[in-house]
């Protein structure tokens, strides 16, 4: 069993305040596996104390410097690799070669966009030739409350605290209490680094607790979430009456438009991505639409794919899925798969209960649903598990209406050899990303979305001038 009851807060790893233990699950096998303490009020307001204390020295190191620090968190996160991934597919389920690969590999990849980002961002500028004793000042927003989630552990860290870090803010990091251990380890790389005390802080706990104490804390000047659209809606409500900034990576329900010219791969490229992390992503293609020529055929390729997805233990070596996160999104998939039989979508593949052979452990058959619509329960709610829905449409329009028809708007896909409808497709469709025929977007490509997935953009530029205030000066003395 592992024990991690301490805090890091002013740049060392200090007691709780009040002992309040909380286990955290294995859902491999539901047995517990870590014991971590969960913050208390004082707790919160000592993190946010340090992290205030240190804003005026931090923001005025010059950014040459808070970058190279970065860097060095970098070499230092590279040697530290194979334990963030152990701790991601023992807490959350990631199977560990995709720990090692995809979730801990997401960390080097973003504070590396990072700082090649901010080499070349100009923090200090004038405004122009026009007016050359004006200029425009970035400097940071202030202190920042970063709540992040246990599917992407590490993916969502290092957006928030690569680009926090860079732009001059400091931190309280408030990790999932489902996958809290990644998150001890990066405040053991951060300490390592030679971050100054205060500028990086970590107070476990849950939402209601410590989430709710940073969302609503005078002296918080900007929350970061990442995690639900119904929890995202709480905290705008929280901290409204300190119209602190609030930046919000929310849910999705993306529609993967398939056309009938759409390449011979693609209802599989599908289907394996929106099984990806045992379909814990809110960039999941979760609703495939797909033109009525092709549609029967698609609907045969999906189920025999989604068949031929493994399901196993994440501390097994292999290309399967591992478990759902717990027991309560367990339960939540499995009513949802039952909502759709009810409402009367045709499952060709999966179904309620556990995979043949797994009698313990979070596990979920790989799920498709065919000859659905878009005004049925499996089409509309964020399942967050590997259950994909099948739409039929005829026309372009058609789809784009479908597509359309929902209260999310992350990211959309869409599958044609057809460049002009491509283009067409990426202008209309409503959400903040757009992957055309398989090809992920590439480095520095700002991630976020719109409507009720969210506002903000996190990565490379942008993911940084979101921690940064903009101060237009004028009478400035060459």
């Amino acid at each position: 069993m592992i024990e991690k009851r301490n805090f890091y807060i002013n740049g060392a790893w200090v007691a709780p305040s009040v002992p309040h233990d909380f286990e955290v699950i294995n859902p491999s096998t539901e047995e517990p596996c870590a014991v971590i303490s969960l913050g208390a009020q004082a707790d919160t307001d000592a993190a946010v104390a340090a992290a205030k204390a240190a804003l005026p020295g931090w923001m005025a190191t010059p950014v040459e410097e808070r970058i190279a620090l970065v860097e060095k968190l970098i070499g230092i996160y590279q040697s530290r690799s194979e334990d963030l991934a152990q701790a991601m597919s023992l807490e959350m389920g990631a199977p560990i070669d995709m720990a090692r690969t995809q979730q801990a590999g997401a960390g080097i990849w973003h504070l590396s966009n990072f700082v090649k980002a901010a080499k070349a961002f100009q923090f200090d500028r004038p405004l122009g030739d026009h007016a050359p004793n004006d200029r425009i000042i970035y400097e940071a927003v202030g202190v920042a409350a970063l709540i992040t989630p246990w599917n992407w552990p590490m993916n969502q860290v290092t957006l928030k605290v690569g680009a926090a870090a860079i732009a001059g803010c400091t931190m309280v990091l408030k990790p999932s209490e489902q996958s809290p251990l990644n998150a001890m380890i990066f405040a053991e790389m951060m300490d390592e680094a030679g971050f100054p005390a205060g500028v990086f802080n970590l107070v476990n706990g849950d939402g209601v607790g410590v989430g709710s104490q940073l969302s609503a804390h005078p002296d918080v000047d900007m929350v970061s979430f990442t995690g639900s659209t119904r929890a995202g809606t709480a905290i705008s409500k929280n901290a409204a009456d300190t119209l602190k900034k609030v930046h919000l990576e929310l849910g999705g329900k993306g529609a993967n438009v398939v056309f009938a010219d759409a390449d011979e791969k693609a209802v599989k490229r599908g289907v394996l991505h929106m099984m990806n992390n045992t379909g814990q992503s809110c960039n999941a293609p979760s609703r495939m639409l797909v033109q009525r020529p092709i549609y029967d055929q698609a609907v045969e390729t999906a189920a025999e794919v989604a068949n031929m997805v493994s399901v196993g233990s994440a501390q097994d070596e292999g290309r399967h899925i591992g478990p759902v996160v717990n027991e309560v999104q367990w339960n939540k998939i499995q009513d949802l798969i039952q909502k759709g039989i009810d409402e009367g979508a045709r499952l060709v593949a999966g179904g309620t209960g556990r995979p043949e052979g797994l009698n313990k452990g979070y596990y979920v058959r790989p799920t498709v649903f065919a000859d659905a619509n878009n005004q049925m329960t499996i089409a509309r709610e964020e399942i967050f598990g590997p259950v994909l829905t099948m739409i039929p449409f005829d026309t372009e329009e058609e789809a784009v209406e479908i597509a359309n028809d929902t209260a999310y708007g992350l990211t959309n896909y869409v599958q044609t050899q057809d460049g002009d409808r491509a283009n067409r497709m990426a202008r209309v469709l409503r959400s903040g990303m757009v992957e055309m025929n398989g090809q992920s977007r590439s480095a520095g490509s700002p991630f976020g979305g719109m409507k009720q997935s969210g506002n903000g953009r996190e990565g490379g530029l942008w993911g940084l001038e979101d921690f940064l205030e903009v101060k237009a000066v004028s009478g400035w003395t060459a």
